[in-house]
């Protein structure tokens, strides 16, 4: 990403300094540790969980999220180590995956779940919708893992995959009505619809930031390979929807909304209905400052990398994120706030600080710093205090990978999953690995 100021010139060994240190680990605590143990040479596509110690769990069932995750990882680190080849082979294994067995080849789209052999699973979800349904989300990141494939690779079989997967949700899921796209779907691609009896804890008929951030993220991927015009078109749509409409006055994301992009709030509720919708409409410092840099990513890709109206809502983000949900004393983004009623600023409620939250912080810290290099908030220090803190309470020096969040506030991820469908190196690679680059150009 492009930034309006260079670095100050003190700064620049200390960068040096901070990009060897986050490329030994990436290349000595992360990466290594994932592959190729994680490329399923007998079924295709990846392993996905294992326990604290890398040695593989003994269910080992296929997600799309997480199988587009890596895919995309395993492009992206071939493309910044192409001396390593195998990085290539486990991008080909992940992308033929995806075509031959999480492609419904009746009804198009990305199923959601699939066995290790790559048989579709019955039952229902967490969310209520059947396992042979779809997400908008699980689409966006097969999309995302196929872009980052065909640039590194250049399978047209990819891209054109990718392309399939866009019109399957341009047909299906886009709301023509009041733009964006819906998250649950049936396996025909038909949006779910809330009825009178769905549980008030379910999300099921909502729009929601997370599957739009990420289906910014993923057309902002594969922009980058295919300027087509509906594309770019939907990825502008996308930008001003989050940046205008979901970010909300106080400048946080509202997680949930309605068709017509109404929050969906129990900010008037009780403290016990509050926590009990905790899920569905809190503030999520993580997703915020997350946000903050795919829509400046978006922005470049557009063509307008110094857009003015995206930078003063990023920043103010970030912003809200540090004075709000910042450990000032140990660093860190905190999970959770809320905007009791009658209250002008968010209470903490989440006080623990996950792994992602943290690994995106970092990035957009960075990107803070160098954007504003004499703001009072001095970013570059706190830039400086989230290393240390994901250096000593987040990074495994022992068995490599991350802890699921601070073991100084839940030590028993000492001994917790690795990886699973939720967890694999793509948040905690992409910052880092942003981070080297950043910090090394001048």
């Amino acid at each position: 990403m492009a930034c309006e100021q260079e670095p100050v010139d003190e700064h620049k060994e200390r960068r040096l300094e901070l990009a060897d240190e986050m490329e030994y680990s990436i290349q000595n605590e992360m990466l290594n540790k994932w592959y190729p143990t994680a490329y399923d040479e007998e079924y295709g596509g990846y392993l996905a969980n294992f326990e604290f110690d890398f040695s593989l769990s003994e269910n080992q069932n296929k997600m799309i999220v997480s199988q587009g995750r890596h895919l995309w990882t395993t492009s992206k680190a071939y493309k910044m180590y192409p001396e390593e080849e195998h990085y290539l082979h486990g991008a080909s294994l992940g992308f033929q995956f995806l075509r031959d067995k999480f492609w419904d080849q009746e009804y198009g789209g990305f199923y959601t779940n699939l066995d290790r052999e790559g048989n579709v699973l019955s039952g229902s979800s967490q969310n209520g919708y059947n396992e042979a349904g779809k997400t908008a989300y699980g689409n966006a990141f097969g999309i995302y893992g196929l872009a980052a494939y065909y640039e590194v690779s250049g399978e047209e079989g990819a891209l054109e995959l990718a392309k399939k997967a866009f019109q399957w949700l341009e047909e299906n899921s886009y709301d023509p009505e009041y733009g964006g796209y819906f998250q649950s779907l049936a396996r025909d691609g038909s949006p779910i619809q809330r009825e009178e009896d769905t549980p008030s804890t379910s999300t099921l008929g909502y729009k929601d930031q997370n599957s739009s951030i990420h289906l910014l993220e993923a057309f902002t991927e594969l922009y980058h390979v295919w300027k087509d015009p509906l594309l770019k078109q939907r990825l502008e749509e996308l930008l001003l929807i989050i940046r205008d409409t979901i970010v909300q006055d106080e400048k946080y994301l509202q997680l949930f909304l309605y068709p017509d992009w109404t929050p969906v709030s129990f900010r008037d509720s009780t403290e016990e209905i509050i926590e009990k919708h905790h899920s569905i409409d809190h503030v999520s410092y993580g997703h915020d400052v997350e946000t903050a840099f795919l829509m400046m990513e978006a922005a470049e890709v557009l063509g307008m990398p110094n857009d003015e109206r995206t930078l003063v809502v990023g920043k103010s983000m970030v912003d809200h994120s540090i004075k709000y949900g910042w450990d000032n004393e140990k660093g860190g983004f905190y999970d959770g706030g809320y905007y009791f009623a009658g209250e002008e600023a968010p209470k903490v409620v989440r006080g623990t600080k996950n792994w992602w939250a943290q690994a995106e912080g970092l990035n957009t810290l960075l990107i803070m710093a160098d954007l504003y290099p004499e703001d009072e908030r001095d970013y570059f220090s706190k830039f400086e205090q989230q290393w240390e803190y994901i250096n000593n309470q987040l990074i495994d020096h022992e068995h490599g990978e991350w802890f699921s969040g601070g073991i100084d506030l839940q030590p028993e991820f000492k001994e917790a999953k690795k990886g699973h469908a939720w967890k694999t190196a793509y948040h905690n690679f992409r910052s880092l690995a942003n981070c080297v680059s950043r910090l090394r150009s001048f």
